[in-house]
């Protein structure tokens, strides 16, 4: 087989077989195609795409580069959950304490940020001593003791991906669905994972705009667990406005234990149980949706599932008394009051305006490698459908010593994030399919 022959094949829009996807993955894993050649390669799947069939032989071709975690000795059902990414995403930090206090066993492996703010682990991070790089052996023995962990992406699992991404995000090749399909997918199976639910983000602060590109990765990443005979949910929901009331990474972790004693916004409620119920009927823990939804309540409000967030906190040797004391936190020395200059209604807050702006305020990074600020960010006091007055505050803003010129930048897109209007308007749809 020849590279250059796999191009044209493809640049001609012919399908690959799957010797001919093994053949590219593993060979540019080992070094022995030229990233010139494998971003030619890309560019023409960018523009012929690939069918349904190719797209698991890549995810598989990704699965099969590095390790496969194996959790069949501890249980029958693994849970994880993806979202492919929004502003205030805060959901795993409150679904994986609430699953395994449900007695489900879920295995979380996050990455850090790039872009508006921190990832998931990142935010884990702004908890003082919080380690959130384990060993193959420990991410499993946590799982078996307590029932949850969240750990860093290991390098040994999915490399080819990990290789290949970055090649496609300096090629002009990330914003392909079969691409980004088989990347995501190809995580959550290596990770080991039997229930796969992916939450799909679309709108102003996702990548994925409008919701029938939505719906066209949701279906091509179900076909390709078919294919691979492994069952995905995918739930299409809104970034329109920022989940939550918070963005940044600090002030997302105090959201979340929040959540978890039982004060939390209904948008980050609801799209938590959405994902929540899906978990849990796959895992054969509940009858129905109704059942499955006074489970969740349950652990909620009996403290249990926030009793789990501590339990992972201190396995992975963060300060549990950060659960009760938020001064632990590193919160932004300086705060800014965003006001509204009239009397109405919220009827736009444009979550990539606040992402934005956190960014600016030092929550987010350029590339990687870069040092983000866990005491940065943006605390959200109204959204969209809500009543102001005139010199309400509607937005505050952290941030420590950062340049004039950034702070003039982040106020100025976080006026411009949202309108008022003299009427109330209905808020946006959350969950599209």
């Amino acid at each position: 087989m020849r590279v250059v022959d796999l191009i044209q094949k493809k640049k001609e829009g012919k399908e690959h077989t799957k010797e001919e996807i093994d053949f590219l993955v593993q060979n540019y894993t080992k070094g022995e195609i030229e990233d010139y050649q494998m971003s030619a390669w890309l560019m023409a799947v960018c523009f012929q795409g690939l069918s349904n069939r190719e797209t698991a032989y890549l995810t598989q071709s990704f699965v099969d580069s590095g390790d496969i975690l194996d959790f069949s000795s501890i249980s029958k059902y693994i849970a994880d959950k993806h979202s492919t990414g929004g502003v205030g995403d805060k959901v795993t930090l409150v679904l994986i304490p609430i699953l395994a206090a449900l007695d489900i066993y879920s295995a979380k492996l996050s990455g850090r940020g790039l872009g508006f703010t921190g990832g998931t682990i990142d935010k884990l991070e702004s908890i003082p001593g919080f380690r959130v790089e384990l060993k193959n052996d420990e991410f499993l023995n946590q799982i078996r003791s307590i029932k949850a962990a969240i750990s860093s992406q290991s390098p040994n699992l999915t490399p080819a991906d990990g290789k290949i991404y970055a090649l496609r995000d300096v090629s002009a090749t990330v914003d392909n669905k079969s691409l980004i399909c088989a990347s995501v997918v190809s995580k959550k199976i290596a990770s080991g994972a039997t229930s796969i639910v992916l939450d799909v983000k679309v709108g102003s602060g996702a990548f994925i705009k409008t919701p029938k590109e939505a719906f066209e990765l949701g279906d091509l990443m179900i076909e390709t667990g078919k294919l691979l005979n492994k069952k995905i949910d995918v739930v299409v929901s809104s970034m329109e406005q920022p989940l939550g009331y918070s963005v940044g990474n600090s002030f997302e972790v105090i959201e979340s234990i929040e959540f978890l004693k039982g004060n939390y916004s209904k948008d980050l409620y609801d799209i938590t149980l959405e994902l929540a119920i899906k978990t849990i009927m796959n895992c054969r823990k509940a009858k129905n949706v109704i059942e499955a939804k006074q489970m969740v309540d349950e652990v909620i409000e009996n403290k249990s599932a926030l009793n789990k967030l501590k339990q992972i906190i201190q396995a992975q040797s963060g300060n549990i008394n950060v659960i009760d004391d938020y001064s632990l936190f590193s919160v932004g020395k300086n705060k800014i009051k965003i006001k509204a200059d009239k009397e109405g209604y919220i009827s736009k807050l444009t979550a990539l305006d606040i992402a934005n702006a956190a960014k600016l305020l030092g929550a987010g990074r350029d590339k990687k490698g870069d040092s983000i600020d866990f005491g940065a960010g943006v605390i959200i006091k109204k959204k969209i459908s809500d009543k102001v007055l005139k010199d309400e505050t509607i937005l505050e803003l952290y941030h420590n010593d950062i340049k004039k010129e950034k702070l003039e930048d982040a106020i100025k897109t976080a006026k411009g994030s949202f309108e008022i209007f003299d009427s109330k308007v209905e808020p946006p749809v959350l969950i599209y399919k």
